[in-house]
């Protein structure tokens, strides 16, 4: 997966900040395979070959934390033959990737209801978890059977099952406690979102998370998203200036 050839399109970036936690909206899959007259799976299948790419990209920055929105919660909703060959796909990467994943140091991680999976899925993306639960490099997370709203609504439930319970007094909840019952648990907020192919929304994505983070929405389809698009996306974000309500 990964080369050892440094991009020239690190050129771009700057001596200045880096995200710490990058976010990435994959949309395209479909409009790319349709364009070339092939069926979505197709799209589905190069848009794999896109995320080597972008860790590739990741290599030589300090990123230490990557999310990728894999499948919401509303991606049910397409046809059955579609779900089926996406739910197949985290079973062939962890399988394709485990390795190399290792020898990089990286640690994979699953954002969503993972009781909602098929079994197989569920059995792979534990697999893969748990085999590098102890690397300390760049955490890969997947969205997977994700959505924001039921994250938050998730996370409600179990503070007030808890305060039920007497164990908790609803004045102790604070920002802190409430992140603590997230998906994302013990990640820092988002810093730059990416979302290709030109659509401009968010699409109930770590609705919670991105509170201040930076957005960036490009054309591109994310099965042609390359290193290229990778290093404009944070040279940009190296101009942007962050206040976080002050001045």
């Amino acid at each position: 997966m990964f080369g050892k050839k440094r991009p020239a399109s690190l050129e771009t970036i700057s001596e200045g900040p880096v995200p710490r936690h990058l976010a990435i909206i994959m949309d395209g899959n479909g409009r790319w395979a349709r364009k070339r007259g092939l069926p979505r799976v197709a799209g589905h299948r190069a848009g794999m070959d896109a995320i080597n790419r972008c860790l590739e990209g990741l290599r030589d920055l300090p990123v230490k934390y990557l999310t990728l929105y894999a499948f919401s919660t509303e991606n049910w909703r397409r046809p059955k033959a579609e779900i089926d060959f996406l739910m197949n796909l985290p079973g062939q990467f962890v399988a394709r990737e485990l390795g190399t994943m290792q020898a990089n140091n990286i640690r994979l991680r699953i954002l969503g209801d993972l009781e909602g999976l098929p079994e197989h899925t569920r059995a792979s993306v534990q697999e893969g978890m748990a085999a590098t639960a102890g690397n300390t490099g760049l955490t890969l997370s997947f969205a997977l059977n994700y959505g924001g709203r039921e994250e938050i609504l998730r996370a409600a439930r179990l503070l007030a099952e808890t305060c039920c319970r007497g164990e908790l007094k609803p004045a102790r909840i604070d920002a802190q406690l409430f992140e603590s019952c997230l998906y994302t648990a013990g990640m820092p907020g988002l810093d730059l979102v990416i979302r290709t192919s030109g659509e401009l929304r968010l699409s109930n994505f770590l609705l919670w998370q991105l509170a201040y983070a930076e957005l960036t929405f490009i054309d591109t389809l994310w099965p042609d998203f390359a290193e290229k698009h990778l290093c404009q996306a944070i040279a940009e974000f190296q101009q942007r200036q962050r206040r976080f309500g002050g001045l």
